[in-house]
């Protein structure tokens, strides 16, 4: 059978949905939910996913995973062409019901292309059937990255949290940021560790680095995206992202 025209009718037996949209350098969606769930990927640029829990950084063949229900935001640093797909609820089992970042395998990018050329997968259709089901095996093989800056819920560590989001090159100490947020940094540090599994040291670190990755998406040259960081040398930087991502700024954005 061939589904020549679509209508409202045919929307029960879609197992995914797609969307293709192009964005610009500091382009932004607001807050918002969907009821299925989300592949979102974006082959150039990079997108920062932002949830009540956390932010998720998704650098160039990488996609995150937004399940169901789950309020999201998303901006784009440089050029991005995203392309999403919308999965059923209840369709497939063992996927994941929180966000996550996974690598997008060539042979994904592929089946995520070609849904997105036919615009939804019937299940009335035996190729749209298989194409759904190859699309939900490959994802589940896919390696998760550390990707994830958790956010802590106590009210002046989150102020300190996105006060360091914001303002990542400030050069100011965390003690002074700790008593502008109205705490004592030891009483911060244990709010981090309890409520985001990192230090207080470690969550900063890991703010600069998300927020070079945006720079560096944006077109900015590996020293100014360093600087613009809070990283004093260029060298502290690369040797900073290496050690995070397992290569320098160049290379990671070459072999994405």
């Amino acid at each position: 059978m061939s589904i020549k025209r679509r209508t409202p009718d045919d929307e029960p037996f879609y197992l995914i949905r797609t969307l293709a949209a192009g964005y610009g350098p500091g382009a932004s969606i607001q807050d918002h939910t969907h009821s299925w769930r989300q592949l979102i990927f974006s082959p150039k640029g990079v997108m920062s996913v932002s949830t009540a829990q956390g932010t998720w950084i998704v650098p160039p063949h990488w996609a995150v995973w937004v399940p169901s229900g789950v309020t999201h935001s998303i901006r784009f640093s440089g050029e991005a062409s995203m392309r999403t797909i919308y999965v059923r609820p209840r369709l497939g089992r063992r996927l994941p019901t929180v966000c996550r970042v996974i690598r997008v395998s060539p042979l994904l990018r592929e089946l995520i292309l070609r849904a997105q050329s036919i615009g939804m997968l019937d299940r009335r259709e035996p190729a749209h059937r298989r194409l759904a089901e190859l699309i939900l095996d490959e994802f589940r093989e896919q390696e998760v990255a550390p990707l994830e800056l958790p956010m802590p819920r106590d009210p002046a560590a989150r102020r300190l949290a996105d006060c360091l989001c914001e303002r990542p090159n400030e050069p100011v100490s965390l003690d002074e940021l700790a008593r502008r947020c109205g705490a004592a940094r030891r009483t911060l540090e244990r709010r981090f560790v309890e409520e985001t599994g990192i230090t207080l040291g470690r969550w900063r670190q890991h703010a600069r680095l998300f927020h070079a990755l945006r720079r560096l998406a944006a077109g900015d040259a590996v020293q100014m995206a360093g600087m613009q960081a809070g990283y004093n040398s260029v060298s502290a930087f690369i040797a900073s992202f290496r050690g995070a991502f397992g290569a320098t700024p160049g290379r990671y954005f070459n072999s994405s």
